[in-house]
């Protein structure tokens, strides 16, 4: 699998609820930045993501502009993504306009982010399930 193809299985993954930390590699200087947390190392970043995936639900995630550079061993990417989840502890729909960016690098067994950036392009919309 090439790098593209392995962000485009991680946006499967998300809209799946299927397990993310498999797709981050396991270094203490891998580094993840979402809307609202900064993970950093490995074991924090799978702890984020399995705590995502436990208080999370019907995640939409529309890649829009997906631009991904490989060379031997590295990667990056940059994507517009509009995506929307819902908050199943505070029962609250989220939607946002977002910008993705980051590095992957090639392990034994295959491609693995290193960095991913998410920050919002403006405005966001939340709203609690069923209200509209």
């Amino acid at each position: 699998m090439n790098a593209e193809a392995t962000v485009r299985e991680y946006y499967h993954a998300l809209r799946t609820g299927d397990p993310l930390a498999p797709f981050f590699a396991d270094d203490e200087r891998t580094v993840k930045f979402g809307i609202s947390e900064t993970l950093r190392g490995g074991a924090s970043v799978a702890e984020g993501l399995r705590e995502q995936t436990a208080t999370t639900t019907d995640w939409q995630v529309d890649s829009r502009n997906l631009v991904v550079g490989e060379r031997e061993g590295w990667a990056w990417f940059s994507d517009d993504v509009f995506m929307a989840w819902t908050d199943t502890r505070k029962r609250i729909r989220y939607e946002f306009d977002t910008r993705w960016s980051g590095a992957l690098e090639r392990r034994g067994d295959g491609w693995r982010f290193v960095a991913m950036h998410v920050s919002t392009a403006g405005d966001f919309l939340m709203r609690r399930p069923g209200a509209g």
